[in-house]
């Protein structure tokens, strides 16, 4: 009888370490997955707005058409983290199932400091979160001038339970054909920010 108590904590303790090395490798649980609610809201920016691309052709435009479900775009250039959290009624009145931000790029160029940007950031997340919404996260990367962000991204998703595109700019940042400025992608590099989108999405959508 002994034994197989000492032999079931065995089990138990093995399978808590399997559990946490599989949340350290990624694959933390997605809070609110699958969404219960069935609209899409794309919320942030001009990189949401899709400044640089002909109307309809910025990210959220073309992920609905991947995706074959509405997304509505709520994207403000210039927004800043800090103005994101003064129009969250303007989302909440879609009463979405899923959110998708992209925001801290305006907050970076105007020298917020991280720990202000990822303060303004977790109110925004966690009042989706508190609705009932599935919260999608879009990372802003730049090389050279991240100021550590990229991490702050990180452990936002980490801590909140908010799923995590790792570089919304990833393949799409510095290559001309893709760009319409230093800033903003045209719609083939929208078209690549879409794909990056709809990959962390899709798998969330399905019970």
């Amino acid at each position: 009888m002994k034994s197989r108590m000492i032999f079931g904590l065995g089990i138990v303790m093995l399978a808590g370490v399997i559990w946490m090395l599989f949340l350290k490798e990624g694959g933390e649980p997605v809070l609110n997955a699958p969404p219960s609610k069935p609209g899409i809201v794309a919320f942030g920016d001009s990189l949401t707005r899709g400044v640089g691309a002909e109307d309809g052709r910025g990210y959220p435009e073309q992920l609905s058409e991947m995706l074959g479900r509405e997304v509505v775009n709520l994207g403000l250039s210039g927004e800043t983290t800090k103005g994101a959290l003064a129009r969250l009624s303007q989302v909440l009145d879609y009463d979405p199932g899923v959110v998708l931000i992209t925001l801290g790029g305006n907050d970076l160029k105007n020298g917020v400091p991280k720990e202000e940007a990822f303060h303004n950031l977790r109110r925004i997340v966690t009042r989706f979160q508190e609705s009932g919404a599935m919260v999608v996260v879009g990372a802003i990367e730049v090389p050279f001038y991240s100021k550590g962000y990229p991490k702050g991204y990180r452990t936002l998703a980490q801590e909140t339970g908010a799923a995590l595109v790792p570089n919304v700019y990833d393949g799409v940042l510095g290559t001309p054909s893709l760009m319409s400025d230093t800033i903003h992608p045209n719609a083939k590099g929208y078209a690549i920010m879409a794909q990056h989108f709809y990959g962390v999405l899709s798998p969330l959508l399905q019970p």
